[in-house]
């Protein structure tokens, strides 16, 4: 038995346009862009989902969004997705980054909200 829930809404933008894309989503939905320490390729829209983040993430690749899941069990939960449809791509530090039917990415990782009780409150139970 494992838990997972969406923790986070990336939007992938070119990192030539990261800044500007950051200052447009901030602008247009009233959430303070804050740059989050040690990892220069994200910016975070400080609370414009309720409990499920919202960042920039420039990126060397096309325009696009994609959802991370965080679990307290990556294998279990990479596993789950895979026999849904979902094929993996790559390994990305502790993270897997799947594509789900329709070409969507995922990324799976640890759980990683802060704090814990919001994992502990949102997450849905997988047997």
């Amino acid at each position: 038995m494992h838990r997972s829930r969406v923790h986070a809404i990336l939007i992938d933008t070119p990192q030539d346009e990261a800044a500007a894309a950051s200052a447009f989503w901030s602008a247009a939905l009233g959430a303070p862009a804050r740059p989050l320490p040690g990892e220069p390729q994200f910016v975070s829209l400080h609370e414009a989902l309720p409990e499920v983040g919202l960042a920039i993430q420039a990126v060397d690749d096309a325009p696009r969004m994609h959802i991370d899941i965080e679990t307290d069990d990556v294998d279990a939960e990479t596993a789950r997705l895979l026999a849904l449809g979902a094929t993996q791509v790559k390994r990305w530090q502790e993270c897997r980054v799947l594509r789900a039917p329709g070409g969507h990415l995922i990324c799976v990782l640890p759980v990683a909200s802060p704090p814990p009780a919001v994992f502990e409150a949102h997450a849905r139970i997988w047997p």
